[in-house]
């Protein structure tokens, strides 16, 4: 499970993961369902400018992207979810391993299955 590094920093099986919506309202909408069914303890919600390739061109468009915390247990649960809510025919659904202080990996704990 979590491994102790110091008395307040634990090194654990926690991830980030980062998603992209249209606009705020998905990006809400993404961040209550996967709350709701505990896949998360929070996110945090931004507005973004990105400039990417698609279909053979770059595009630029405004959106916003999402930061979830959760475990590495619950991603593939949570890119479901996601998969099945997102417009996007290709979401950016990204997973980026964390560490934390030990408080917050307990209250993240309690509040994800």
């Amino acid at each position: 499970m979590a491994k102790l590094i110091n008395k307040n920093i634990i090194k654990s099986a926690m991830a980030l993961v980062y998603v992209t919506c249209k606009n705020r309202k998905e990006a809400e909408r993404v961040s209550m369902r996967l709350l709701r069914k505990k896949l998360i303890a929070c996110a945090n919600i931004f507005p973004i400018n990105g400039v990417y390739w698609w279909k053979g061109k770059i595009t630029k468009s405004n959106e916003y992207a999402m930061i979830a915390k959760t475990n590495n247990k619950n991603f593939k649960k949570l890119e479901d979810e996601v998969k099945k809510i997102h417009s996007y025919e290709i979401p950016c659904i990204l997973k980026i391993n964390a560490t934390a202080n030990r408080e917050y990996i307990e209250w993240m704990n309690k509040e994800i299955r």
